[in-house]
């Protein structure tokens, strides 16, 4: 995988915005949070999303992730190499993390984000 196939698997989904946050995080959001976050200039570039309660413990156990800086408490994780996840992987995790985000948001937002599948 490279950033390029995440951008599209991201951009796929509805009310998506891209921007570039700490000048050289490729962030995506969804009615204004994020669901997932790239770090561009790292090599190998890596990435920030967020899981659910029972994947967060069992994705520390595996090799190259770790608890994301300052959103651990939220169940993001931090993957040090965005190659570790092959493309299904990726479209799933970012599925479900642009999913969990979503649920957050006002039910008045959820609806017009329904509303432009």
């Amino acid at each position: 995988m490279n950033i390029d196939e995440i951008q599209n698997l991201c951009k796929r989904l509805p009310g998506v915005t891209e921007d570039i946050k700490w000048g050289n995080d490729l962030c995506f959001s969804v009615g204004k949070k994020m669901f997932l976050v790239a770090g561009l200039e790292q090599s190998p570039v890596t990435a920030s999303f967020k899981v659910t309660d029972e994947q967060f413990e069992e994705m520390l156990a595996k090799r190259g992730f770790k608890p994301a800086p300052y959103m651990a408490k939220h169940k993001w994780i931090y993957l040090d190499d965005i190659n570790l996840l092959n493309k299904q992987e990726w479209a799933f995790y970012i599925n479900q993390s642009y999913d969990l985000v979503k649920q957050k948001l006002s039910k008045k937002l959820q609806q017009q984000l329904n509303t432009k599948n």
